[in-house]
């Protein structure tokens, strides 16, 4: 039996600058926990209206699943999807990553049971 060995794999060259831009990355962390520095602050604003409906269906899930499997209440997607009522800034944001991440979504809650 005879043992061939395997070529080395090569690493990548490391990009220029990547290790001075964890530096400074670093600094700036440590300078922010001193309170010597402030961070970049970003608002965020839910969408004004979400449709429910849509989303659900293109996961190709009931009303009843859709509320399973993303933590929500039947019978408040039924109200949403039937105009009794309408999703507030939470809510909003949430269907947002929803309808863009759904997988992301899933993997969290699963993570939090």
């Amino acid at each position: 039996m005879t043992n061939h060995a395997r070529p080395a794999k090569k690493r990548a060259a490391p990009k220029p600058g990547v290790g001075e831009a964890l530096i400074e990355s670093f600094s700036e962390a440590v300078a922010w926990a001193r309170g010597e520095a402030e961070l970049p602050v970003r608002e965020y604003h839910p969408p004004e209206k979400v449709e429910v409906e849509p989303i659900r269906k293109r996961l190709g899930l009931t009303q009843a699943n859709f509320a399973r499997v993303f933590g929500l209440n039947v019978a408040t997607v039924r109200d949403w999807e039937q105009g009794r009522r309408t999703p507030e800034g939470p809510a909003r944001t949430l269907l947002a990553v929803i309808a863009r991440h759904p997988e992301i979504v899933h993997e969290v809650l699963k993570g939090a049971r």
